[in-house]
């Protein structure tokens, strides 16, 4: 493959991982918010013993799993952008 396109592929790679890593920080701020709103909600669930706090926190937690699960797909995309620019690194002989 010719160097001009790997370098370009390089840029390209490198601009997807610096919006990944960001949207990750974004997440993570937010899944920390609605974890801990997940856990107040348990909490007086537990407490109250009522049906509707108990709804409650069915839902909340519902959010948070949710939200886990999407900040787990980040990271794994995170994970394999850094892989190809690697992998592209090497092409052009450029150790990472």
């Amino acid at each position: 493959m010719q160097r001009f396109l790997v370098e370009r592929r390089i840029r390209d790679v490198h601009d997807r991982l610096v919006r990944a890593r960001h949207e990750l920080t974004i997440l993570d701020e937010q899944y920390a918010v609605v974890s801990d709103a997940a856990e107040d909600a348990r909490l007086r669930s537990l407490v109250s013993e009522t049906p509707l706090a108990a709804h409650e926190y069915g839902e909340v937690k519902r959010h948070a799993d949710a939200m886990g699960k999407a900040r787990d797909a980040l990271i794994a995309t995170v994970g394999d952008l850094e892989r190809r620019r690697d992998e592209l690194l090497q092409q052009v002989g450029v150790k990472p």
